[in-house]
């Protein structure tokens, strides 16, 4: 392995100061970094180190959609964002549910070497809802299941739900729930409301994803075990969430960079590239959303990364896949809305996001995010003995996104020819550089 050298790079909040690389783990800081020997050495002045960045909800649609992404081109996609680690949703074809394909799953990341791919394992066969999934082969597997998740289908039965939140509290896995009662969003396209109404949609109300919520915590509660919310979205959930939290019940919730920014008023121009699911919500939600990823009542940022072939997406907005890409642009969309700026409210007084808090910024997307996911080896500061999972950032960097530039298969980024802030400048993963200069290097 390569020994570097990162000089005079701001840790997290602190003082600028070196970072000595070697044998995948940092070995030294400040003055201990001085007998760099033969280190390549990375210029850092004015860069920010966070712990790299990891995704609690990746769909990287391999085995079966490599048409729309595959383990490789996702994974470039991660580690330009940032991310060292991702967690690949079940909703491949064959889906997840057994010990043989996230094994699959688990390999092709490492063939990629980009970044960590833990595999998230279904809930239940097929993601059908019926039975349970084999949760405990999964989790003997050689890729270590801890999150399980029917993600884009709600576990609906609450018997099973029971049953599957018993089965992985023996070995301290999650359950992650797609929070919907299918019953109350029959044909739903966006969010019940105005512009619903206005557009002659079929409504998705909000209660449909509060009611499962308050029931899986109501279930978790009583059997001990842990739930995690996937991509809340509305105010009523937030509310929830926090009760849940009061009574000490074992929940975690995860927002997406798209329902921290983008509201359903985006859909009066029929574009299906903001259609997602759950759908985007009023700026009332919205401002609840960050002040709750602020205060801690959401826990982590996760990216819902959701790539679609170009037929899926560039047609009739009822025939549209639902889903947005989203890792290469979190980190920038986050530091746009302000939330995470250690701020009373989302925004500063001049109406631009006001500078981030970097503390904040690795807890909600590293730290946290790797606890939930039990990656052992990711969401630690840079520090020596420490795996040497880092991303460099430049925090007055900008970009203009540009969907044919993405690393992503698919183009479909609802944030084309906006300009954000923050660029990814390196990432490192076990030390190797997976992004250098903002270029992959694979």
């Amino acid at each position: 392995m390569t020994s570097f050298l990162i000089t005079g790079v701001k840790v997290v909040d602190g003082p600028p100061t070196d970072l000595l690389i070697r044998d995948g783990v940092i070995v030294g800081t400040g003055r201990d970094a001085r007998g760099a020997g033969n280190a390549e050495k990375v210029e850092a002045d004015g860069l920010v180190a966070l712990p790299g960045l990891v995704d609690l909800h990746t769909h990287l649609r391999e085995p079966g959609r490599e048409d729309a992404e595959t383990v490789a081109t996702g994974s470039r996609a991660a580690a330009l964002g940032g991310y060292t680690a991702v967690c690949a949703m079940a909703n491949t074809d064959p889906v997840a549910d057994t010990a043989g394909v996230v094994e699959q799953v688990y390999r092709l990341g490492r063939e990629a070497g980009l970044v960590d791919v833990q595999p998230i394992g279904a809930v239940t066969v097929g993601l059908q809802g019926e039975r349970l999934a084999e949760l405990g082969a999964m989790a003997d597997s050689a890729a270590r299941v801890r999150i399980f998740s029917d993600d884009g289908h709600c576990v609906a039965d609450p018997r099973l739900m029971r049953r599957a939140l018993e089965y992985v509290k023996a070995f301290d896995g999650v359950i992650a729930q797609h929070a919907e009662e299918p019953r109350l969003t029959v044909g739903a396209q966006l969010h019940e409301g105005a512009a619903s109404a206005r557009l002659g949609l079929t409504g998705w109300p909000a209660v449909a994803e509060e009611a499962i919520i308050a029931r899986d915590a109501l279930l978790a509660g009583h059997v001990g075990a842990r739930l995690h919310i996937c991509h809340v979205s509305t105010a009523g959930s937030v509310d929830i969430i926090r009760w849940a939290k009061q009574r000490g019940v074992r929940i975690t919730a995860e927002v997406t960079p798209h329902h921290l920014l983008l509201t359903d008023v985006r859909a009066d121009s029929y574009d299906p590239v903001f259609k997602v699911n759950p759908p985007l919500r009023t700026d009332d939600d919205v401002a609840a959303l960050r002040q709750a990823l602020a205060d801690g009542t959401i826990d982590a940022v996760a990216t819902d990364h959701a790539p679609h072939a170009t037929e899926d997406k560039e047609c009739e907005w009822a025939y549209a896949r639902p889903g947005m890409l989203g890792l290469e642009t979190a980190l920038s969309v986050v530091l746009h809305t302000g939330a995470l700026s250690g701020k009373p409210g989302p925004r500063s007084s001049a109406g631009r996001p006001a500078q981030a808090a970097w503390d904040t910024v690795a807890e909600r997307m590293s730290r946290t995010p790797a606890r939930i996911a039990g990656l052992a080896d990711h969401g630690r500061d840079p520090a020596p003995g420490v795996p040497a999972n880092l991303t460099l950032l430049d925090p007055a960097g900008r970009r203009r996104i540009d969907p044919g530039s993405l690393a992503s298969r698919s183009r479909n980024t609802p944030y084309a020819g906006m300009s954000l802030p923050g660029k990814i400048v390196a990432t490192f993963l076990n030390g190797e550089p997976t992004v250098l200069d903002g270029k992959a290097t694979k």
